[in-house]
């Protein structure tokens, strides 16, 4: 097994966490669940995407509360995915694909700055995976950052 630098970080970007690794936990009623974590285990929001996802600060990570009515399943696999930041995003696609990963969907880029895919593991597990093409204010997309 070898391991590469394609999980260095690239551009800030104001609409992502600084996270390499973040979790998305999927739930019916966002709010309600982002309200319940901050209460709870003093998870504070960061930033707030429509009524669907929330990004909130833990530390110095970041989890994701995202709306699915069914939080049982997601792209037809568990209730959660987990998105990783690479440097780059074209490349890793190439290497998921060569290797057998069940792909939904090419590269692409979002008006949020990112460039995404999305892959299922042999266990059924989500994984997005996110390189930062350029620092854009949550405000140009309809994002709302509620602290920094």
């Amino acid at each position: 097994m070898s391991s590469d630098a394609s999980f260095a970080q690239g551009p800030t970007n104001r609409s992502m966490p600084e996270s390499t690794v973040i979790p998305v936990l999927h739930y019916p009623d966002v709010r309600q669940a982002a309200e319940w974590l901050c209460r709870a285990f003093g998870f504070s929001e960061r930033l707030r995407i429509g009524t669907h996802r929330i990004q909130l600060s833990v530390g110095t990570g970041a989890v994701v509360a995202a709306e699915s009515q069914d939080p049982n399943v997601i792209f037809g696999g568990p209730g959660h995915s987990v998105m990783i930041r690479v440097a780059n995003v074209d490349q890793h696609y190439a290497r998921a694909k060569s290797a057998g990963a069940r792909l939904f969907g090419e590269p692409t880029s979002y008006p949020f700055g990112e460039r995404q895919y999305s892959a299922a593991d042999p266990g059924g597990h989500v994984w997005t995976f996110s390189q930062s093409e350029a620092n854009v204010d949550p405000g140009s997309w309809g994002g709302e950052l509620v602290s920094s």
